[in-house]
Order: C-alpha cells, then structure tokens, then sequence
C-alpha cells in the first residue's frame, strides 16, 4: 500500500534533522501542535533547552538556521520564550492531498499499524427474555465505532457478543413457565421480533414478581439454576426456547441500529459453562481463591465494604451455583489462550468498574493476564433526559431502545421531508431512517465515552451545531456541486496561490490520518467525531468565500477547489463510516 506522508511529518522529519545537527546527540521531537498564528508551532524546545540547560530562545534561533525553506516550509520564526511559528508553502498543502487523492487504496493516508495484534472488543451485551432499553445503547454505538476504526488501522478484531443468558434469572423464568405453562402458548413462539419480546418481558415480570414475594418459589428457582448448569435436558430445552426467541429480537434491533451482530459472534455467558468447574479448581488449588463461609472467594487487600470488612469476588456461591466471575474469567482464559488475544477490552457501563478491577486482579494472579495481554474496562456514563437525570418515561420506567430509535427516525424524516426538493417518499423514508439513526449514534460518539450525556432528540437532528445532520448535509451538498459542475473536473493544482479559508481546509484534511491513528490507538471515537465537525465547519466557510461554480471563477481555480471539495467528502464518507454513521448522497 502506498505511504502517503501527512504534512507534519514532513515537517517533523526536517525540525528534527535541524534539531540533530543543532545538538548531534540529541533526538529531537519538536511536538507540533496547530497554532492560530501560524501553519503548525513546535513547542518541544523549551523541554529540550531546559534537558541541555540551554537558552530556549537562543537554541530555537539556532535550529532556525538549519531549517531549508521553499519547499514544504514557506516561513519558520522564534516566538515567545522559544516556540516555533512554521508556516507551509500553498504548494506543499496541494501537492500533499493530490498523493493521497490519487491512492487507489482510498485509504487517505492512515497508516496500517506496524504490529497488529488481536484485539477481542466485549460490547452489545443485551440480556436474553428482557426488552433492550436506552442503558444498551452506548455499548452498542461504541464498540461498533472501535471494531470499524480498530479494523481500518490493521488491527486482528475478535467481536464478542456477552449475552446475559445464563445465571438465577433463567432458573426464576423456567421454573415459573414448568408452574405456569400456558402463560406462553404455542402461537408466542411463532411471534417475531419485538412481538417475541414482548411475551417473554411479560412473563419475566410476572417470574421476578413471584420469585421476589415466594420464598419456597425462590427456592425452588434456585435449585433449578443448578439443574441449568448441570445439563438437565428438559431445563436446557426451554432455556434455548428463551434464547432462540430473544436472538429475533435482537437482531430486528441492531439492524434498526444498523449495526452488524453475527450469530458466530454471540458467545453469552452459557458459552463458557463448560469451563467454570475448572476455572474454580485452577483458582483454589493456586491459592488465589478461598472458601469463606461455603463460597469460593477472593479477597483483595485494598477493597473493604462501608463497615471496614473486606468484598470479595465471589467465583462460586454456597449452593454450588457460578456467579458472574466464574464466567468472566473464564471468558478470559478463552480469549487469551484459545483466541490469543493481545488485547480484551470491555465496552461496559461505569457502574460495573469494581467487578472489572477484581476481575482482571484475579486473572493476573492466576497467571491468565501476563505482561503481553492488556485488559481494559471502556468504562461509558449515563444516558440523560432533558432535566439531567437518568433517561426515564413519564411513567418513571426505563425507555425501551425500539420506541427511542422510532422517534428519531420519525423526527429525521420530518426535517428530510422539509429539505427536500426532489426526493421520492420512499427516498424521504430511506434519508430519515440513515439521519435518525446517525442523530442518535452521532450525539453518542462525539461525547467521551466515561462522560453523562443528555439524549435530546431536538438537538441531536438539528442541521446546526455538533449533529451528524449538520455533516450529512455538508457531505451531501459536495455531491450536489460535483454533479453541478458540468465538464470541470476536480483537479490539483498546487501551482496556485491558496486563499486563507481553502488552506485551512487543506491542511484540516492533512490531518485524517492522524487522527484516526490516534483515535484508535486511545479508543476514543470522540476525537474522530470532533475532527468531522470541524472539518464540516471549515468547508462551510470555504463555500461561502470561495466560489466553486457561481460566480464561475477560472478553470483552474474551479478544478483545485473542486479537488479540494471532492477530497473533503472522501474524508467525511470515511470518517463517518468509521462511526458507523451513513453518508446520504442525497438530502
């Protein structure tokens, strides 16, 4: 694949040969960053200056001195107490994006990872015979992103799909359902979708309910748990009725949410029962586990209750039944040695944070997690209503996720249809689904994933302001103008002198492949969301000072620009597919 250098490395690759010849044995990392004054300012002499106890000024003079300039460089000046202003030529700017927009790998210069290892990402963890709700949005929206940009940069990507479709719920369902066995009929298991959900919420309200005021019920439920866990086939048939059930919702759900779930990559917590016993008896002959009072537990020195008592993580209960860490660790044991996994990371709510710390503790003193496996919790705050406070109905229950992903389409087909000019109503219905949908995963991404964020449907299908409205509609009025343009074709011409607002979206888009680089490489699909936006607001300013087609400026001019703006929507199309979020060419 071609290797298309981004401006600043070139930048950086001259400031650092200046740097060595300045100081021979020093390996200079001058650390660009943009500046308002300038192209790019390299800041990293004071930090040298003080390591050589040297003048800062006086060595940036110095480094100055070595810097050629004419070529990619236009002008390069001592600033402040020794920061660098470097300003690049027009040419450098357009002879750059003209490699990369003639790279047929259209991969816009982001580098392939030298190393790749094998990332296994947990996230969308929906829980079989229970409606998914708002709370499983963000797992969903961010592990897509991750999976998409982890992938485009080489990474080996393993997609695990935890269901929770194991554990004392499944044995309060069965044996309610064994007790109660018309309150689902034949006709329930020929529902589809939402309807199949709706049956099974039922019955597990009316489980929970029993199971919560019936103790010798509850007694019974629990035995049934261990019937579950130990293969009982008439248990485990009506337990696979439950999960095949559940899947065809699931599925309806996430193609709403146009997102990708394979059936191969569902491993819930039932696909590691064959390894808890196991994991239990490799825990307590090491040592890392204790019974206390019956449970296989562990304890950690620094994690104590409100009463100064230590809080274990229980690995098997009293009753001989596997709690939640047994399937975890043996999850890990899974991806780190049958997978070989470099990397499990855990795309899972905040409120889970002390379950992952002793988790992940546990896996390394039993030798599961060693110095070549990372394993991190993406940690991901709470979804808000209006007033700030978890996103509830008027009725104070959880928002069920299919009503909230139904509003949005409803609410972006409205602002389609009010835009549009020539589109059919199936093509009004078609754009209002892809920006209801990009509203939503677009208001999620562009907030840090371990931030709160207020879901506010208004807002988020605005066509101003951070809304991936806001770039659909930018990336569809390039399209618009390229079909306009008649016989002009885009075409580079770096030979031209740039005007300011065409430089600042030259040189924003030089910046793709870093930021996908480093948006990866830190799990942080914001920062890619934040790029788009500006990228968005930077071609805006450009079509409103630069005119493309009307007043029709020289060929030459009209050809560059329309480079640049053809460009602009590779960017935009690559970047917002990397977020999962669809690029209408119509709107």
């Amino acid at each position: 694949m071609p290797s298309v250098t981004s401006l600043s490395d070139a930048v950086e690759a001259q400031l650092s040969s200046a740097l060595t010849a300045t100081l021979p044995e020093t390996v200079g990392d001058p650390l660009l960053r943009r500046s308002d004054r300038a192209d790019f300012q390299a800041n990293g002499i004071l930090a040298l200056a003080k390591k050589e106890k040297a003048n800062p000024r006086e060595l940036a003079t110095r480094v100055v001195s070595r810097v050629t300039t004419g070529d990619v460089i236009k002008d390069i000046e001592v600033s402040g107490p020794g920061f660098l202003n470097i300003t690049l030529t027009d040419r450098a700017i357009i002879a750059n994006l003209a490699e990369r927009y003639a790279d047929e790998t259209n991969r816009l210069g982001v580098p392939l990872v030298p190393h790749p290892g094998t990332t296994v990402i947990d996230y969308a963890q929906p829980n079989v015979a229970k409606e998914m709700h708002v709370g499983h949005l963000r797992s969903a929206v961010i592990g897509d992103a991750l999976v998409q940009m982890l992938e485009f940069t080489g990474e080996n990507v393993v997609r695990r799909h935890h269901i929770g479709d194991w554990g004392t719920q499944f044995g309060m369902l069965i044996q309610y359902l064994d007790e109660h066995p018309h309150e689902l009929d034949h006709k329930d298991a020929e529902a589809s979708g939402e309807e199949a959900m709706s049956n099974l919420n039922r019955l597990y309200k009316a489980a929970r309910q029993l199971f919560d005021s019936d103790e010798e019920f509850k007694t019974r439920a629990r035995r049934r748990v261990v019937d579950l866990q130990a293969g009982d086939p008439h248990t485990l048939a009506t337990w696979q009725r439950f999960v095949d059930e559940s899947k065809i919702y699931f599925f309806s759900v996430f193609e709403k949410l146009d997102l990708e779930v394979r059936d191969a990559d569902i491993v819930g917590e039932s696909g590691y029962n064959e390894m808890l016993a196991e994991t239990c008896r490799l825990l307590e002959e090491s040592g890392v586990a204790v019974r206390s009072e019956g449970a296989l537990c562990v304890f950690f020195d620094d994690i104590k209750g409100p009463d100064g008592n230590p809080v274990p993580l229980i690995v098997q209960k009293s009753d001989g039944g596997f709690g939640y860490a047994a399937t975890d660790l043996s999850a890990i044991r899974d991806r780190v040695f049958r997978l070989k996994a470099s990397t499990l990371l855990y795309v899972v709510d905040a409120r889970q944070a002390l379950h992952f710390r002793m988790v992940f503790e546990t896996a390394r003193r039993a030798g599961w997690l060693g110095d070549d496996v990372t394993a991190q919790q993406l940690a991901f705050g709470t979804v808000l209503g209006k007033d700030g406070k978890p996103f509830k109905t008027r009725e104070g229950e959880t928002v069920r996720l299919v009503d909230l992903l139904d509003e949005a389409i409803e609410r972006a087909s409205a602002v389609v249809r009010e835009k549009a000019k020539d589109l059919s109503e199936a093509e009004i219905a078609e754009r209002g689904a892809q920006v209801g949908i990009g509203a939503v995963k677009y208001a999620d991404l562009s907030t840090s994933a371990s931030r709160d964020y207020k879901f506010d449907l208004d807002q988020m299908v605005s066509l101003h302001g951070d809304t991936s409205v806001y770039l659909q509609y930018a990336y569809a009025r390039i399209r618009s103008m390229l079909r306009k343009a008649g016989d002009v074709r885009p075409a580079a011409h770096p030979e031209l002198e740039l005007h300011a607002a065409e430089r600042a979206l030259g040189l924003h888009v030089d910046a793709f492949a870093a930021t996908v680089t480093e948006a990866a490489a830190e799990y942080s699909p914001h920062r890619l969301a934040a790029y788009l936006y500006e990228l968005a607001s930077l071609f805006t300013t450009f079509y409103d000072k630069c005119p493309v087609i009307k007043p029709e400026p020289p060929r030459d001019i009209a050809e560059n620009r329309l480079f640049l703006s053809d460009l602009t929507a590779r960017t935009l199309h690559t970047g917002m597919t990397l977020l999962g979020i669809r690029t209408p060419e119509r709107l």
